[in-house]
């Protein structure tokens, strides 16, 4: 149960939600104000913020939630008219991490607490970068050729090949550098010369224009996988080992696992019989008790493997809650850290961890308790 506003000593924080009004995810996030006591979220829409006209208050704590699902700030941001179309995600990372600089100028500028870094965000929506903060953290990472903001562009499919090659890699996910939800991923396999397949989720028109689908499905020709790859990389790619998952009942699973203030607080296990385990795209969600289970008994540690997501959370101190994508290698003793989400706590109805301090609570409800903490001690700091 979150702290009573009462209980904490003081002024019960103001929150501000920068996202898409009657967005699940804002709504959301107003239950979890609402069931802690506090006045609604004061909802500054994304369209404001990219229009130059957002505005926050003195003493404000301001969260910011993914700008998806509004087809006009997609406009905005990727210059397509249709939101299922795959490209324009480098335009789109241009403008959104801009955006995401003015709301924390304004934000300081009156007076307000942004509980998202400007930087941090900035790292989070490149996968290339990010990979690298992980692994210079020493965070178990999949070995990634294009790590780190030095690495040699990736052109097109003839140099996915070459760095696959040169790096040993006969399977490799190949993703945009800025891309989300698993768009534009393919998960490519290769076998010599024009034996070369891949799993995704894109699909390309007759006009050669890619578009997002609800149906994973397989490419089995170089030449279909090489001209969503050359279509794909002026968005910048992103390429890493393919590493072989641990299953549960017969299919892939994975786990994304929420860290709020520096621990994790929900964890949900994604099953599929695909590479790609996004729910949206057919995954399934799998037993924690069993996952608990299966690394126990391979001689592995439950707190150990929340750990490993911790420390990759802590790579990004200054953002108070992310999403990490958790990799089980085949036997479940080891575990690489995939990716991590800014906007990785869509999990509705999920409540916290035993012995997480979130017990009861969504993931909204632990970042709402989690501010609420951090008031009630600084105000014990001053006061002391």
């Amino acid at each position: 149960m979150s702290p009573s506003p009462s209980s904490t000593g003081g002024p019960a924080p103001r929150f501000a939600v920068v996202g898409v009004p009657g967005n699940r995810r804002v709504a959301l996030f107003q239950d979890a104000v609402r069931a802690a006591g506090l006045p609604p979220a004061r909802v500054v829409p994304w369209l404001d913020v990219l229009r130059g006209e957002a505005a926050f208050r003195p003493g404000e704590t301001v969260r910011m939630d993914s700008p998806g699902e509004d087809a006009e700030v997609e406009r905005l941001l990727r210059a397509v008219g249709d939101p299922a179309r795959v490209e324009g995600t480098a335009l789109w990372y241009a403008r959104f991490t801009s955006a995401v600089r003015a709301v924390a100028r304004t934000a300081a500028a009156s007076g307000a607490v942004l509980v998202d870094d400007p930087g941090d965000v900035a790292v989070l929506f490149d996968k290339r970068l990010c990979h690298a903060v992980l692994e210079g953290a020493q965070v178990p990472v999949p070995a990634s050729p294009t790590s780190g903001a030095a690495a040699p562009e990736v052109r097109d499919w003839a140099d996915v090949r070459a760095r696959m090659a040169a790096h040993g890699m006969p399977r490799a996910f190949v993703k945009l550098a800025h891309g989300s939800s698993a768009s534009g991923v393919l998960a490519v396999e290769t076998a010599g010369p024009g034996r070369v397949r891949a799993t995704t989720s894109v699909e390309r028109d007759t006009a050669g224009r890619l578009f997002n689908s609800l149906r994973v499905r397989r490419c089995t020709t170089e030449r279909e996988v090489a001209a969503i790859v050359d279509a794909l990389a002026p968005d910048g790619l992103h390429i890493e080992r393919w590493l072989p998952k641990a299953t549960q009942r017969g299919r892939a699973a994975d786990l994304r696992v929420v860290v709020v203030a520096g621990r994790a607080t929900h964890a949900v296990v994604r099953t599929s019989h695909s590479p790609m385990t996004n729910l949206h795209l057919g995954g399934e969600r799998g037993s924690l008790d069993d996952v608990r289970a299966a690394v126990e008994a391979a001689g592995g540690s439950w707190a150990e493997t929340l750990a490993v997501c911790e420390r990759a959370a802590a790579c990004f101190p200054n953002t108070l809650c992310v999403g990490v994508d958790l990799l089980p290698a085949t036997g479940w003793r080891r575990f690489a850290v995939g990716e991590v989400n800014a906007f990785g706590d869509l999990l509705p109805r999920l409540t916290g961890l035993p012995g997480s301090g979130a017990e009861g609570l969504d993931t909204y409800g632990a970042q709402v308790a989690a501010v609420l903490n951090r008031a009630r001690n600084h105000r014990a700091t001053a006061i002391c």
